[in-house]
């Protein structure tokens, strides 16, 4: 790999970063208003279901679930809470572990993200992907991949068709 020379503030490759991060904030706000809109669903909760129906027995230790989601790892718990009063997750204690807990995802929970999988991919199509053709896609998905590294542990593997994951 080649050399990258320092950066200063003023460097057009600190404004490619900026502009990375705004478009970043500009889709996920999108995401949200029309998540909450269409589905009466905050993001950071589709986000905590999504993860939770995508594990095996639709289950995972707290700190699994911290590792996974995407959007908000702080205020997790909180979030679980909220989740778990709305009956959309259960708490259950580990067999293996008497001090450790799973936070399992409940029928109601299923429901609920089923429901708001629609209108959220619809989102997405509109706010991101819709502004770039496959070509654009697969390009974009090799360069992240060289951020994120090449096993980031996506479910869908390389740029396709879809995987289902929202």
């Amino acid at each position: 790999m080649t050399e990258i020379p320092p950066v200063r503030p003023d460097d057009w490759r600190v404004a490619v970063w900026r502009r990375f991060l705004h478009a970043h904030a500009v889709v996920v706000r999108a995401l949200e208003q029309d998540l909450a809109a269409s589905a009466d669903l905050p993001l950071g909760w589709y986000d905590v279901l999504l993860q939770l129906a995508e594990a095996p027995g639709r289950r995972l230790r707290m700190a699994e679930l911290a590792d996974r989601v995407l959007l908000s790892r702080s205020g997790l718990t909180r979030l679980v809470d909220r989740l778990a009063a709305d009956g959309l997750v259960r708490r259950e204690p580990s067999p293996d572990d008497a001090r450790g807990t799973f936070t399992v995802l409940t029928a109601a929970g299923v429901e609920r993200l089923r429901r708001a999988v629609p209108p959220h991919l619809a989102s997405v199509q509109q706010h991101f992907l819709g502004h770039f053709d496959d070509d654009d896609l697969r390009r974009l998905d090799d360069l992240l991949r060289r951020v994120v590294g090449r096993d980031d542990g996506d479910a869908g593997g390389s740029a396709g068709p879809a995987t289902g994951r929202a």
